[in-house]
């Protein structure tokens, strides 16, 4: 057996369990465990300008390829409160991030020692499990436990909590014979397969609703093999955006109170049955409960048990990961499709195809300052199908999935659920660091950039370069346009005069904060754009900037000060308050000019 520290135990547990970076901000009481990573080797650093910013990029990693888990590493007390915001974004939106916290010696646990706080108390309602380990010997199978755990039934993140003096206990422990514990994720039986694709198969208008326990799954292409197998149209939630590519004959749109198509809605209106496959019926997906479901049935598949029936109760339930209830759908359909069984869908289709090529919404404003509307439609026109696009919320994120296109699975990386500001830059550098080819572009309005722009400095320092469209108009967007229904605009600008502005740039003077020289003081490369013919040129010019510095490039974009983005309170009511397209010249970038 090898004697080493328990630090050095669990640094040999990440190595077998795949992680090879870490992301954290070192400090007192988690430097044992640094001294352990700089002995053992092979897992690489990326330190953070925040620990919740270490967190977030923890998630983005995590989010870009099967099978990643971001770790994210911090000191004790506010370290660990630091992180709970993206405890809650990972375990909102069933996202495996590990955080490894530093704490105050075992015996000065209890004596209000400087740092110490209870942070698996705090932890524990936002992660599948949150431990101080308190034996030494104990660490390597709390590694293997948090590791199981994050990757079995619905994937969450977890917390371990370490004091000094147990980080720096040697023990006894043979790395080269340690194995991860098998993962157990629930499976579908035929039986209920069949249940189900009866029901389906009873149905005149059938949707599948692709949610992000498909992409969790790595199943999209399964997605859409039982979707082409069957001839049902696919309407993919937020967080399964890209299960199907936007352009597929199938994929017919969005549906929700914000992130969502005008055809989407109305196809799921129009819908009889729906099958859902790993996801929540969110409530920005399904609005009024009583519009959603009226006249429609319902199957749910989801790994979770408690799931099924949460939001309302389907008319049949699947505990399944789903995976592995992707395969058996597609077996079957295939075995029904070869003696003649499924349903001819192509009417039906068409109708849905129809709708996606007649409802949009208009993006070509030539207004000066420039529509956000016009961003998105040039953002399409540049950016091709392999781009990563990053966000979290905002008006920017609602118009975004309105207006941009996503082809593939882990192409839209969203912090949906929680949507906490300040999550897209250091979401984007793990996205980057997971992902070194990846053509990444974030998307943020003005505050979501302010609440964590220091991070840029991380993408400057470790040459993670990303292309981040900053959308300006100098307001908290989305709450200025709820605060219509409170008759007030109240608490929601940030605009101000920059005395640092010369009388030539008074106009730009007036919204505040120069993002510009923000971003070049952090080590970084900006642009500002004022004119809509001038955007592609900026995103050119920012892709060359990219290359040859090796840095994030920010490219702000002056907005009109008041743009109300499209939503509602039900499917059938969402408010249009722009003007519609009458054609795919109002709408150049839509899959119906596209394609």
């Amino acid at each position: 057996m090898a004697k080493m520290t328990a630090a050095e135990a669990a640094i040999h547990v990440l190595k077998k369990e795949g992680v090879d970076v870490t992301f954290g901000v070192p400090g007192a009481a988690i430097n044992p465990f640094y001294a352990a990573m700089r002995k053992v080797g092979g897992v690489d650093h990326v330190l953070a300008r925040h620990v919740e910013g270490a967190s977030h990029m923890a998630e983005g990693y995590t989010r870009t390829k099967a099978g990643n888990i971001g770790v994210c590493l911090g000191t004790s007390g506010p370290a660990g409160t630091d992180m709970i915001t993206g405890l809650y974004s990972a375990t909102a939106d069933s996202i495996p991030i590990l955080c490894v916290t530093g704490q105050a010696p075992t015996g000065k646990l209890h004596k209000e020692d400087f740092q110490a706080v209870d942070i698996q108390a705090i932890a524990g309602p936002v992660t599948k499990w949150a431990i101080t380990v308190l034996e030494p010997a104990q660490v390597p199978r709390a590694f293997q436990q948090a590791f199981h755990l994050m990757r079995s039934a619905r994937p969450g993140p977890v917390l371990i909590d370490l004091p000094i003096n147990v980080q720096m206990t040697e023990i006894e422990f043979d790395p080269d014979t340690y194995a991860p514990l098998p993962v157990y994720k629930p499976a579908a039986t035929r039986a209920q397969v069949e249940k189900a694709l009866t029901m389906l198969n009873e149905a005149d208008k059938p949707l599948l609703v692709s949610g992000g326990g498909v992409i969790n799954a790595d199943a999209s292409d399964l997605l859409t093999e039982f979707a082409e197998i069957t001839g049902v149209p696919v309407i993919p939630t937020l967080m399964g955006w890209g299960t199907i590519p936007d352009d597929h004959k199938l994929m017919a749109g969005m549906v929700g109170l914000q992130t969502s198509h005008r055809y989407g809605n109305a196809t799921l209106l129009a819908s009889d049955f729906v099958l859902g496959i790993g996801n929540r019926w969110a409530n920005r997906h399904t609005g009024d409960l009583a519009s959603y479901t009226e006249g429609r049935k319902f199957v749910h598949v989801d790994i979770e048990p408690t799931q099924i029936g949460r939001i309302f109760c389907p008319d049949y339930g699947i505990v399944s990961d789903a995976k592995a209830a992707l395969e058996l759908f597609v077996d079957v359909a295939k075995e029904w499709k070869d003696a003649g069984k499924l349903k001819d869908r192509s009417s039906w289709a068409e109708e849905c195809q129809e709708r996606k090529r007649t409802m949009l919404r208009k993006t070509h404003f030539d207004n000066v300052p420039i529509k956000p509307q016009r961003v998105y439609e040039e953002m399409v026109k540049f950016f091709g199908k392999d781009t990563r696009y990053v966000t979290t919320i905002g008006l920017s994120q609602i118009a975004g999935g309105q207006f941009l296109h996503v082809y593939k699975p882990r192409h839209w990386i969203n912090a949906g659920q929680a949507g906490p500001l300040g999550w897209t830059i250091p979401a984007a550098i793990g996205v980057r660091r997971a992902d070194p080819d990846a053509n990444v572009v974030a998307l943020t309005g003005d505050y979501d950039f302010q609440f964590m722009m220091e991070e840029l400095a991380v993408g400057a320092q470790f040459k993670l370069p990303f292309l981040h469209v900053l959308v300006n108009n100098s307001y908290l967007g989305l709450i200025r346009q709820s605060q219509r229904g409170f008759d007030m605009d109240y608490c929601v600008q940030l605009s101000f005069k920059n005395i640092n502005y010369t009388d030539e740039e008074a106009e730009l003077a007036e919204y505040g904060v120069d993002h510009v020289s923000v971003v070049e003081g952090l080590g970084c490369k900006a642009l500002r754009v004022t004119e809509p013919g001038k955007i592609a040129e900026a995103f050119e010019e920012a892709q060359r900037l990219m290359k040859e510095h090796q840095v994030p490039v920010v490219v702000e974009v002056i907005l009109e000060r008041v743009t109300n983005i499209s939503m509602g309170t039900d499917l059938g009511g969402v408010k249009e308050f722009e003007e519609l397209a009458e054609n795919t010249e109002d709408a150049p970038s839509s899959i119906a000019a596209l394609t």
